[in-house]
């Protein structure tokens, strides 16, 4: 599970504010420098990014994934990080008005592993639910309560699927045994 993961290793970080996007950016950054996934360069590198290609890393409405493959030797580890900011601040498009307070700032050691983060925020970026009550965290212990209310039913549900599943194929052999 993401944010529990997320929380173990320390990857989060609550902030007030920030003065620009681009301080964002770096702050967004912080847990995967502060636990040694990224180098401090990473966040120039998706500034830089951001600078020539636009906002790409802002995919939902306050919502941007700080992502960079442009210099791979800066992204040390496969990782996802959080940062949320209480107050939104504004990224350069035409929707300057829609500010981003949530930040799951990403980093992979490949493109395959980068593909592999996208898959598992897929998860929290499909629940609209779980991300209004993210941008209201204030601590770790609420990921943790936010990933149970809002994700551990549908792990659950898989859970218990794939339980079926599994006892359902051990009686069919069993029965082939008899028959």
């Amino acid at each position: 599970m993401l944010l529990k993961e997320i929380v173990d290793a320390r990857r989060y970080a609550f902030y007030d504010t920030a003065a620009d996007w681009e301080e964002a950016v770096t702050m967004s950054c912080r847990p995967l420098v502060d636990t040694g996934c990224v180098t401090p360069e990473y966040a120039e590198d998706v500034i830089r990014s951001v600078r020539e290609l636009g906002p790409y890393i802002v995919i939902l409405p306050g919502l941007a994934i700080p992502h960079s493959t442009e210099h791979p030797e800066h992204a040390l580890s496969t990782a996802v990080g959080f940062v949320r900011l209480k107050e939104p601040v504004a990224f350069p498009s035409d929707h300057e008005e829609d500010g981003v307070q949530l930040f799951f700032a990403l980093s992979a050691e490949n493109k395959e592993e980068h593909l592999k983060n996208m898959r598992r925020l897929f998860t929290i970026l499909s629940n609209e639910e779980l991300i209004e009550a993210l941008k209201g965290a204030e601590s770790p212990k609420e990921l943790l309560a936010l990933e149970e209310k809002f994700l551990f039913p549908q792990l659950y549900l898989l859970y218990l699927c794939y339980s079926v599943l599994n006892f359902l194929t051990t009686v069919h052999q069993v029965l082939h045994l008899f028959l």
